[in-house]
């Protein structure tokens, strides 16, 4: 069985919580759930579509340190605090996703860790596929 390569954020919450950003084990590639967070504080606060764009480019740098690229996301999964938000957030889903065509899950939940945050998203790879 291979080695895991951890990808980390480089935030203290990792190390606290203890969890990686991503995680690459063989061929798959697991992003965790990301929120529209920089230097700890929310972005975007009220914008749904572009606290999903700032959370796609967290997503890709984390994809990309793992030798992974958009093109290798078989699953995605957003979570919305208003599911009335859905053609923001899958208009940029599908700017960045689309020609993946990966399965995916959208559903609404009661909230997030930061009250600010609209979305999180997570998503699985398989590189080479």
């Amino acid at each position: 069985m291979s080695e895991r390569l951890r990808i980390s954020s480089g935030l203290p919450f990792e190390k606290q919580v203890g969890y990686s950003r991503a995680v690459r084990a063989g061929n798959m590639v697991f992003v965790a759930g990301t929120t529209a967070m920089k230097d700890g504080e929310p972005v975007a606060i009220g914008d749904a579509g572009g606290q999903t764009r700032h959370i796609l480019n967290i997503i890709q740098n984390a994809l990309a340190e793992a030798g992974a690229s958009v093109n290798d996301v078989v699953r995605w999964r957003v979570y919305l605090t208003n599911v009335n938000d859905w053609p923001a957030v899958l208009e940029e889903m599908s700017r960045v996703f689309g020609q993946a065509a990966p399965v995916a899950t959208l559903v609404e939940v009661k909230g997030l860790i930061n009250p600010a945050s609209l979305v999180e998203i997570e998503v699985d790879a398989v590189i080479g596929s």
